[in-house]
């Protein structure tokens, strides 16, 4: 197998040249960041043959801690028993400087009760605990904007973001977790299916996990594996030889799982002089142009604008291929602006 194979290869199981339902696309590449709010509607409109329902699908911290969009039915393979987490105390069913436990426990039920009756926003809900005696410092707690008791009950299972881009909640249905080791396997197992084939880097990289415990993974998987551009790669077949081709381009969505499923310094797509066009040192993973199965540059769409900004300078034929993307991708784009 060579790179160009191996890119087609992902980019069938990543479903961006094998569209599938919302349902499967989630569950087979382990959920969807969904770190901006627009960015996992888009990364599904580019790779599912359906629109993405308001039933049967939730938001809430996963993997890496980072938030994702996922299919309910697997609440008990993301929320697994053991699992760790880099916690805060205001994330814990704890006190902290702000509340005490018992007042925490308080505003938790108040919460919970509060969905289950249909107040939903994030702001109704804060209202709904002000007027049962919520202080303005319980509230930095309560409703911290990186978590607070949100998140507490997110981690228990009890509470998760709806799938659409407003800030609601749902109740979540009741669940058995799974065990510890069934489920990192059963993750390991969907991510060298579907991402694969990938490194054992690759791999540490996009669950946030020691390479020691990868390769305890590989060990328990039917995994092939074979040196591609002088990288051991690894990847568990499904029976498909043939992929389509790579295709001309394709923008991708922030966060894209493309970008964050390999080691970004090694990636298949990326390219070096690429990378910091992509990744910020802030943090951010900006929409990339795809061009030809590598990123050429980036895009931004505001309203009806769409602006590109490329990496390196391309020609007619290149910017027509964007540009193709662009009208196939969105619905009404008034301008298109290279930046």
């Amino acid at each position: 197998m060579d790179g160009c194979m191996r890119k087609a290869r992902i980019l069938a199981g990543q479903h961006l040249t094998i569209p599938a339902g919302c349902r499967e696309v989630c569950r087979d590449l382990n959920g969807i960041q969904a770190q901006l709010a627009s960015a996992a509607p888009h990364a599904l409109r580019i790779r599912a043959t359906d629109k993405l329902s308001e039933s049967g699908f939730g938001k809430c911290w996963t993997l890496r801690g980072t938030m994702h969009l996922f299919a309910l039915e697997d609440l008990p393979l993301f929320l697994h028993k053991g699992r760790k987490r880099a916690l805060r105390p205001v994330d814990e069913m704890t006190g902290d400087e702000y509340i005490t436990l018992e007042r925490k426990r308080l505003f938790a039920s108040a919460i919970l009760e509060a969905v289950g009756k249909g107040v939903e926003s994030r702001d109704a809900l804060r209202a709904y605990c002000a007027e049962r005696g919520m202080t303005s410092q319980e509230a930095q707690s309560v409703f911290n904007s990186w978590g607070g008791t949100i998140r507490c009950l997110a981690e228990e299972g009890k509470l998760c973001y709806r799938p659409c881009q407003e800030k609601t909640f749902q109740l979540c249905p009741p669940f058995e977790p799974m065990e510890a080791e069934e489920a990192e396997l059963e993750m390991a197992r969907r991510y060298f299916t579907n991402y694969g084939p990938a490194t054992l880097k690759d791999a540490a990289y996009f669950f946030g996990a020691p390479q020691k415990r990868v390769r305890a993974w590989l060990d328990a998987l039917p995994v092939k594996d074979v040196r591609i551009e002088g990288r051991e790669c690894f990847w568990i077949e499904t029976g498909q030889t043939q992929y389509p081709d790579i295709p001309g381009c394709l923008l991708l969505a922030g966060f894209d799982q493309l970008m964050l499923g390999y080691e970004k310094k090694e990636s298949p797509f990326l390219p070096e002089e690429s990378l910091r066009g992509i990744f910020s040192l802030a943090g951010m993973v900006s929409p990339a142009i795809l061009l030809h199965g590598s990123v050429v540059g980036r895009w931004k769409k505001t309203g009806g604008r769409v602006e590109l900004t490329a990496f390196r300078t391309l020609r007619p034929a290149e910017r027509k291929r964007v540009l193709g993307a662009v009208e196939r991708t969105f619905d009404e784009v008034k301008t298109v602006a290279w930046m």
